[in-house]
């Protein structure tokens, strides 16, 4: 990316210095005052929507490679000869290092750099794409998925906080998020439908090696129009912060994938998650005692901050568990093929696109509150309305709960993001960003494991009784009666959390509330 800096030049004797994110180099002392917007950072404002679309190219990329893969798990099971536990960690290996990872690469980008963050971790997730095509078992292709998490993790956060270091007028900047956001809902379309298309024409190779050429552009472009960011003063490294933090998402992200096939009350699974929460403490209790916290956890005393974090979690975890349902459904009870199922998804995908960039023009004009607590009851309505389905239902049913819930998800998450970013300090853009991704992330971990188990735990009750008695469609009755209290699951938690929103995301009284 670009090494552009643009520094203030040097203030007038008697005044405080500052020093901008964004710098043309060093400007003649002058007793005169200089303009407050540089002439190289008038250029940099000019051309922020070409920015933008480098930002938003580069989350895509993160985002379609979260979901293309599992189109070609069949292919893979046959080519690599993969058994279960093989595919199960092809697809979790990309997310267990991206999550691990978020928070140390959201420090390092703030204090090396977020456009170098940027720029490393495309080149990493391009190495890792070009060894998961070159593959030929399945270890080396969950070491190279491994590979491709990492530099995931640098490029999400990265693409954030370049993007609220761009966008300084608060209006513009909720709308860039809300572009920013509709990008990130329609990766998750855009990847089985890509894959289905690939895999139609191709090898599985093919998954990966689209990545290259689309890293190529990022990159190439990225250097003329990501302008340098970072810290306004570097903070002190905090090691212990960093191995405590990337322990603790490790180990809590593993027992949460793992959760499903070992039992929720198994030992192994009450071991995992005991030591995710020692783990999660210890973070916890050293960035409190320290004077350079990576994470300064007394952020999370702001109940506008908390609020938004709460949402995204919920709003994620109700989206991957009705996707993680919905493309079964598709599949196996309505018999579409994988590219048929991708397609049907793309309605829901593109209303919520549409959303993201309404939710975050209203919350310019009424604040976050409404369209978070709106977003998460409408939801919460099309989760209900999912839940109504009979193994006699067909796509319309399925299709316009998925345009409810997608319509819920934009409303809202453009709207908590755009919060959260308003409420952290320049110089911790970078972890900030990191924060509202990782809790995406563990939304959708926990969505898929917690829907997933609910629905599974139920169909193979109702397959049991109904198969017995030789009923001609079990498997579609039992597999839609589990995914009915699956979903029902996921309307209570977002139902909750409309109420927490409609709390804690009140507009403070006075700037010193705030």
């Amino acid at each position: 990316m670009s090494a552009i800096t643009i520094t203030k030049p040097p203030a007038p004797a008697g005044t405080r210095q500052t020093s901008a994110a964004v710098s043309a180099g060093p400007v003649p002392a002058s007793p005169v005052p200089a303009s407050p917007v540089p002439a190289l950072q008038t250029a940099v404002s000019r051309r922020r929507w070409l920015t933008l679309a480098v930002l938003c190219l580069s989350l895509l990329i993160t985002v379609v490679d979260a979901t293309i893969v599992n189109v070609a798990l069949p292919t893979l099971a046959h080519d690599l000869r993969a058994g279960t536990a093989g595919l199960q960690w092809i697809t979790d290996a990309y997310t267990l290092t991206f999550a691990a990872l978020l928070l140390l690469a959201g420090a390092l980008a703030d204090r090396f750099g977020r456009h170098r963050a940027l720029a490393a971790g495309l080149a990493v997730f391009a190495v890792g794409s070009l060894s998961a095509a070159l593959t030929r078992t399945p270890a080396e292709l969950i070491a190279a998925r491994a590979v491709m998490g990492t530099g995931a993790a640098f490029i999400m956060p990265a693409t954030l906080s370049i993007l609220s270091s761009v966008f300084t007028v608060p209006a513009e900047r909720a709308k860039a998020i809300g572009i920013w956001s509709a990008v990130s809902g329609l990766g998750v379309a855009i990847g089985p439908v890509a894959g289905g298309v690939l895999l139609a024409h191709f090898g599985w190779d093919s998954i990966f090696l689209v990545n290259l050429p689309l890293v190529a552009l990022a990159l190439a472009a990225g250097h003329w129009l990501v302008p340098a960011s970072r810290a306004p003063q570097a903070r002190r490294p905090d090691p212990a912060g960093a191995l405590l933090s990337v322990a603790a998402f490790t180990t809590l992200t593993w027992a949460l994938i793992a959760a499903p096939a070992s039992g929720w009350l198994s030992a192994a699974t009450l071991a995992r998650m005991g030591g995710a929460a020692v783990l999660l403490t210890a973070f916890a209790a050293v960035e409190i005692r320290s004077d350079h916290p990576m994470l300064p956890v007394s952020l999370f005393r702001n109940p506008r901050l908390t609020g938004a974090a709460v949402s995204l979690l919920a709003l994620f975890f109700a989206l991957s568990g009705a996707v993680f349902l919905t493309t079964q459904i598709y599949q196996l009870v309505l018999g579409y093929s994988p590219l048929a199922a991708g397609l049907r998804a793309l309605p829901p995908a593109l209303t919520l696109a549409v959303t993201a960039t309404a939710g975050a023009h209203l919350a310019k004009r009424t604040g976050a509150r409404l369209p978070v607590t709106g977003g998460l009851l409408l939801v919460t309505a099309g989760l209900a309305f999912f839940a109504t389905a009979t193994a006699g239902v067909g796509y319309p049913h399925y299709v316009l709960a998925m345009i409810m819930i997608s319509g819920g998800i934009g409303l809202a998450m453009s709207a908590a993001t755009t919060l959260t970013m308003e409420q952290l300090p320049p110089a911790l853009a970078g972890v900030g960003s990191a924060v509202n991704d990782a809790t995406r992330n563990l939304g959708s971990v926990l969505g898929v494991a917690v829907v997933g188990s609910i629905t599974a735990s139920v169909a193979a009750g109702r397959l049991a009784v109904l198969g017995s008695a030789g009923h001609p469609h079990a498997f579609a009755s039992a597999f839609i009666a589990g995914s009915d209290y699956g979903v029902l699951a996921a309307a209570g938690l977002t139902a909750i959390t409309a109420g927490i929103a409609l709390a804690a995301l009140r507009k403070p009284k006075s700037p010193a509330a705030s």
